[in-house]
């Protein structure tokens, strides 16, 4: 990491899929991609930024296409809950691999794996310097990990939300199959619900706005992307109220 590095934020919570963590995999944890996130996160920590991480399950299983299989969609949003705990988990392993002191609190009280998500306990945690995953999203079916990402940074009185995704930013329509998409610098909020943009869902974006946590969108898949938008640099797209 440069000298002259400087981070931007005080305190951030970075939203991960859990496809991140698929890599070229069709599914599951793929461990080279993995350990390279956990990597990324370390130098962004090492800045000196408070970080907490909420991270999808869509890698091992989803609530929405559970039920749409006949499931009862109650008990496939759980399932889907308890996918990131695995995820988290295993992100804790590979961070603690690097040496950064992590801990899993899970909006499902699981003790024997991991502490159950008080608010005073996290704050203290990352007051102490460590990196705190929250796992099982809300604890409550029918509200996505997006949703919780927007709670828990605004109960963490987080700076901003950095919203990892497969692209540097949001896009007009999907640049992979649109070649004329243009990428927005800024965003209002309004902006991303109007024209139904897909960034996050609807429910996290209007607590975000309620809240004035700026929502930054950036590509995981570009290497040294995370360090970069920690310092304010690279290419992104940033939502806020003032677009």
């Amino acid at each position: 990491m440069p000298k002259d590095a400087k981070p931007a934020y005080r305190r951030v919570l970075l939203k991960l899929s859990g496809e991140a963590l698929m890599g070229e995999q069709a599914f599951g944890l793929e461990e080279a991609t993995v350990k390279r996130i956990a990597a990324e996160v370390k130098a962004v920590h090492d800045l000196g930024i408070e970080l907490c991480l909420v991270i999808g399950g869509g890698n091992i299983f989803r609530g929405v296409k559970g039920a749409a299989a006949g499931m009862d969609r109650v008990s496939a949003d759980y399932m889907g809950m308890l996918a990131t705990v695995i995820n988290a988990l295993a992100m804790q392993s590979a961070l603690e691999a690097e040496d950064v002191r992590t801990r899993v609190l899970s909006a499902i009280p699981m003790q024997t794996v991991c502490e159950p998500y008080i608010r005073r306990r996290a704050v203290r945690h990352m007051e102490k310097g460590r990196v705190v995953i929250f796992a099982a999203g809300t604890g409550n079916p029918s509200f996505t990990t997006d949703t919780a990402a927007a709670l828990r940074a605004f109960e963490m009185n987080c700076d901003i939300i950095m919203k990892a995704t497969k692209v540097d930013g949001v896009y007009s329509a999907d640049p992979v199959t649109d070649p004329h998409a243009t990428r927005f610098e800024r965003l209002s909020y309004r902006d991303v619900l109007e024209r139904d943009l897909k960034v996050m869902d609807a429910t996290a974006i209007a607590h975000a706005r309620e809240n004035g946590i700026p929502i930054l969108v950036f590509s995981l898949h570009n290497a040294g992307a995370l360090i970069d938008v920690a310092q304010g640099k690279g290419d992104f797209t940033v939502i806020s109220d003032g677009g």
